[in-house]
């Protein structure tokens, strides 16, 4: 049986696996100070957080 993913751990999980593989963001110890991509996915996490709606490309 699969669990479906809260907003907030889809959006932490894309966030997370980017930084992972991002040159730019791997060098960062701050989420603000990596790139556009992984700024745009951080930002999306915290809506999530808070629970505002958010719209993540590819995002179900």
């Amino acid at each position: 049986m699969s669990v479906q993913e809260s907003d907030i751990q889809r959006t932490y999980r894309l966030w997370f696996e980017h930084t992972r593989m991002c040159e730019q963001c791997k060098r960062v110890t701050k989420a603000v100070g990596g790139c556009e991509t992984g700024r745009e996915l951080w930002g999306a996490y915290r809506l999530a957080r808070i629970g505002a709606p958010i719209g993540l490309h590819g995002g179900a």
